[in-house]
């Protein structure tokens, strides 16, 4: 039976260095489960790993100013890693983007409806107020049931009338999809106290300012990409700069913006793993925990074999 290998967990965990490590252990090939790895020139600030000898997958797949939804995200995913399964290797998902990991592994209710390239072109420069208007016209409890950060986003308003668009029509049952394609699962899950992460996600933080984070940022602004247009403006490690940017905030205070968002959204990760995928295969390791490596690859040896 085929197998897919899911390292999971919060931000700063090391998840890349294990699923490389394993990867060569298990003759293996890397598909990234991160939102925002997808996006081309957004290399430094998210953290994309391109160690030699692995494949990775799902790297620079659209534009910063491009829509890309979980649905994007599926399709590309299943083509990945049937092409490996294909080859007789191993597909090793490995990220923190649970709503990824969880369509991968369990399917969700609007799989099967799929983008809409007409629409999406057609609402591109729509405001915040106009795609509110849209959606609240054809689907009104639908904007009840959104929060108030993805009314603000024009991203998921413009998903969200996507799916109303599209929900009278006959679509494929994702869940039934997804057990056509019989498979072995494990999951492996990396944690950390909280108060150990939020250290590692510092370094990490200073690391990538060494590594140009500003510079990037600018590069990307050079391009015509900016904080309403593209991606940047909501996603953690950009967004942070639009002040200093504007001369509205010391590169000081950036930072220590930056760092506490980070801190913020690994506790939310952590939150939305231990509700969403308590019931997966597999088990959960503390990576302060000495020889915590040397257990994950045991397990994985065991399962693979």
């Amino acid at each position: 039976m085929n197998r897919l290998l899911s390292i999971v967990g919060p931000t700063a965990t090391g998840k890349t260095k294990l699923a490389v490590k394993l990867a060569k252990q298990f003759n293996g090939e890397l598909i990234s489960a991160d939102s925002r790895q997808v996006y081309e020139g957004m290399d430094i600030i998210t953290g994309k790993d391109r160690p030699a000898g692995v494949k990775v997958w799902l790297y620079d797949v659209v534009k910063p100013n491009q829509l890309f939804s979980v649905v994007d995200y599926y399709d590309l995913a299943w083509q990945a890693i049937t092409n490996i399964w294909e080859r007789k290797k191993l597909p090793i998902l490995v990220g923190g983007t649970g709503f990824y990991i969880q369509a991968v592994l369990e399917g969700i209710g609007t799989m099967g409806i799929g983008p809409d390239w007409d629409l999406r072109q057609k609402l591109t420069n729509y405001s915040i107020n106009e795609l509110t208007d849209y959606l609240n016209k054809i689907d009104s409890e639908r904007w009840e049931r959104m929060n108030e950060s993805d009314r603000k986003n024009s991203r998921r308003l413009i998903r969200a009338i996507e799916i109303a668009s599209q929900r009278k029509q006959e679509t494929v049952n994702s869940e039934q999809s997804r057990k056509m394609l019989k498979f072995d699962s494990l999951l492996i899950g990396l944690t950390a106290p909280f108060d150990e992460l939020y250290k590692r996600i510092d370094r990490r933080v200073e690391e990538r300012l060494k590594m140009g984070a500003e510079r990037e940022i600018r590069a990307l602004l050079d391009q015509g990409y900016d904080w309403n247009n593209s991606i940047l403006g909501a996603t953690i490690g950009y967004r942070e700069w639009q002040d200093f940017f504007e001369g509205k905030a010391t590169k000081e205070e950036v930072v220590q913006r930056w760092k506490y968002d980070e801190h913020n959204y690994a506790r939310r990760q952590m939150t939305w793993f231990r509700k969403t995928l308590r019931q997966a295969q597999g088990k959960w390791f503390d990576i302060g925990k000495s020889g915590f490596e040397k257990e994950v690859e045991k397990l994985v040896k065991d399962w693979y074999s």
